[in-house]
């Protein structure tokens, strides 16, 4: 009798961690060809009207088919003429804590439905309802509609009898450009800050002095150099780029709440988080810097094992004690 060949999942059960990267860079290596590829056959960088409508609609709708919704609901509603919506988990939650997310988009696009897939995991991972706002965009709204209309969903969470330190506030690329923003703008006003910040491969350096920039353009599927210069170009236009409201990474930190910043090794944002972190601790800001090997920018939103982790670390970040 032939010997009974070892069950397969016992095989992938008994292999090492370092076998197990291997076999994750196996199959991101291809994925990250394939992005690449897909984001240099269309006009990402493209500033002209009908590019940016269609680039908008195609995030529309990509985000609605993409955000895992099993378990919770959507609620859109109008927010003093913002689009603006509610992730809310079906199952018994905590309703005295709240997540305001900013999603990214270079300020030039991003809208309610590619805010979904961010917005619904993070409301897994905490149990907490989460508020999108789609806040007006570049070419026709440049710096501050954004600013503002984060302000104005920061007043609403205010108004609904939220406290402060009740409200994480989360945002990716440029949404974590936004967040900060946000943060340094209330306390410019004299009002109390976020309990927590989350950022995912935030865009803090507008000015682009990073060495990833150059170092990693290469390594990043997702963003180049003439994509930043146009979506800076049209939202900020001709102003200081760096100027901490454009430029958080170049504020004044003191008294900001506990951060936890992801970013990937494979993105030319990727000093904008170091040296973010560096500058956070240096203002005595509790601030944890996440680093995920081969993986690009925003890799959260994706359907892969590494966006599932680091999910999982975002949620128990926010229930730790500081």
């Amino acid at each position: 009798m032939e010997p009974k060949q070892p069950d397969r999942r016992m095989k992938l059960l008994r292999r090492t961690p370092e076998q197990k990267a291997a076999a994750e860079r196996r199959r991101l290596d291809p994925l990250m060809r394939a992005l690449k590829v897909l984001h240099s056959a269309t006009p990402h960088d493209s500033m002209r009207p009908e590019d940016l409508e269609r680039e908008r609609r195609a995030q529309e709708v990509l985000g609605r088919l993409a955000a895992p919704m099993q378990g919770l609901s959507w609620d859109a509603f109008d927010l003093e003429g913002t689009p603006a919506a509610w992730v809310r988990p079906d199952r018994g939650h905590d309703r005295r804590r709240a997540v305001l997310y900013c999603h990214g988009g270079g300020y030039t696009s991003g809208n309610l439905g590619y805010s979904r897939p961010l917005a619904a995991k993070l409301s897994n991972v905490t149990g907490w309802e989460v508020l999108s706002c789609e806040y007006r965009l570049a070419l026709e709204h440049p710096f501050p509609a954004a600013v503002e209309d984060a302000v104005k969903a920061w007043d609403y969470l205010m108004y609904l009898g939220y406290g402060a330190r009740d409200i994480v506030v989360a945002g990716d690329s440029a949404g974590g450009n936004l967040a900060l923003v946000l943060c340094l703008r209330l306390r410019e006003m004299g009002r109390r800050l976020p309990g927590r910040l989350v950022l995912l491969s935030p865009w803090t350096d507008m000015t682009a002095s990073g060495k990833s920039y150059t170092e990693r353009s290469d390594l990043d599927p997702m963003l180049t150099m003439d994509y930043i210069r146009a979506v800076r170009q049209a939202y900020a236009r001709d102003a200081d780029l760096s100027s901490p409201l454009l430029s958080p990474l170049f504020g004044d930190f003191t008294g900001f709440p506990p951060t936890l910043i992801q970013v990937g090794t494979n993105e030319i944002l990727y000093s904008d988080s170091v040296r973010l972190r560096d500058r956070l601790r240096a203002h005595q800001v509790p601030c944890r810097l996440e680093v995920w090997n081969d993986v690009w920018h925003v890799f959260q939103m994706f359907p892969i094992r590494k966006a599932t982790l680091a999910m999982e670390s975002i949620g128990r970040f926010l229930l730790e004690e500081f």
